[in-house]
């Protein structure tokens, strides 16, 4: 018996009943892995495939989509960075359990502990998702940049390692991963979730006191080195010296330290008033249509960017670093600029927003089609669904 997936996909199913799939993570809060994880989740459940995630940490804030959903949420009760032993057999003894055909990891914590326990679990296949391309490990803490030596030297445990990016796939290939095991699948966007709607976006600016005629710009992500904040703030101090109807957002949390820091630069910088910081949002569709252009400042790490996806899906047009696969994705709908680089990011930012003021709804219109043509959540499904079946 077999049933129909989206874009003629199949789920084989035979004595043993449909495929089952642990998706494995540290935990469901807001970032573009967790988001990608939920979807994946859902489109394969719908699909027929019996879906279950395993989570480290409970509290999570998409939990609630996989349960809407009716996708199994197992908390693995870990109880810091130190409980390694006790974890290990607790998730030995649930996959045991479970007994998936796949278990699949995200990030590289997961990988790791999923590469250890394989000899454990025989029967199940061993599927890496990672999610970067050319980190910079300088910018973190020593037990990070273990993690991240300690994954390559695993690489070969892996059954297969699926990238989001062809940046991401080239810095594996050449930091020694197996290459007959990479494959790569760009994310997939929810177009129906994320869709332009303008009077959305006006309830938002009018709760952050943003007059109707503001200009925003809005940066959505975590709080982190690798997101480019300080060079979104210098660009941004540029450009509102240009024009004096500049607004600027930042959505995400981060360490308090770190956050501070930005804070701090941002009044250095002359651009109190000019900048909101956000924090987390669960509304991101409103959000995005809040703003007139998304900025992804990343100057390193970056694989497929969910927020420059997501908010072309909102119709709205982006400026991007060229990091990972950024520029693959806005084409010719945006603009593409050199990492770290505040006067270029300023350049880009001025040029769109006044092609947006002379082109109206074409650049709208363009940014969406061009997700909803490529960047689909069905492909993604459909996709992956393949290459697991092919285990």
């Amino acid at each position: 018996m077999k049933e129909k997936m989206p874009g003629g996909a199949s789920v084989r199913q035979g004595d043993s009943g449909p495929m089952k799939i642990v998706f494995l993570m540290q935990q469901l809060s807001y970032g573009g892995a967790e988001r990608q994880v939920v979807e994946l989740a859902k489109g394969l459940k719908e699909s027929g495939v019996s879906v279950v995630v395993a989570v480290f940490y409970p509290k999570n804030e998409l939990e609630s989509e996989l349960q809407a959903a009716g996708v199994p949420i197992f908390n693995l009760e870990k109880r810091g960075r130190w409980d390694v032993a006790g974890f290990l057999w607790r998730l030995i003894k649930f996959v045991r359990r479970e007994n998936p055909r796949i278990l699949h990891s995200y990030l590289t914590v997961p990988n790791i502990l999923a590469g250890l326990i394989k000899s454990f679990i025989p029967s199940t296949r061993i599927v890496w998702g990672i999610r970067s391309s050319n980190m910079k490990l300088s910018h973190y803490d020593w037990l990070s940049r273990l993690s991240y030596r300690l994954e390559s030297l695993m690489s070969g445990r892996a059954d297969a390692i699926i990238v989001n990016s062809e940046a991401g796939r080239t810095c594996l290939e050449i930091g020694g991963y197996p290459k007959e095991k990479i494959t790569f699948i760009p994310n997939g966007i929810d177009t129906e979730r994320f869709q332009p709607d303008r009077a959305e976006g006006s309830a938002t600016r009018a709760a952050w006191g943003l007059d109707p005629g503001a200009r925003v710009v809005g940066l959505v992500g975590r709080l982190d080195p690798m997101k480019g904040h300080e060079t979104f703030l210098r660009a941004a101090a540029q450009a509102a010296r240009r024009r004096d109807d500049l607004f600027f957002v930042c959505v995400g949390e981060g360490p308090g330290e770190f956050r501070e820091s930005l804070v701090e630069l941002s009044r250095e910088l002359s651009l109190d008033g000019r900048v909101i910081w956000s924090g987390s949002r669960n509304d991101m569709s409103e959000v995005y249509n809040a703003f007139d252009v998304v900025c992804s400042a990343s100057v390193f790490g970056e694989g497929f960017s969910n927020v420059t996806g997501e908010a072309m899906a909102c119709g709205i047009p982006c400026v991007v670093t060229d990091v990972g696969d950024s520029a693959r994705i806005v084409g010719d709908t945006g603009v593409v600029v050199p990492p770290g680089d505040p006067e270029a990011l300023t350049e880009g930012l001025c040029a769109l927003i006044s092609a947006i003021e002379e082109k109206g709804q074409e650049s709208s219109a363009k940014a969406r089609e061009r997700i909803v043509g490529r960047f689909s959540r069905p492909r993604l499904i459909e996709t992956t669904h393949r290459a697991l079946s092919a285990l």
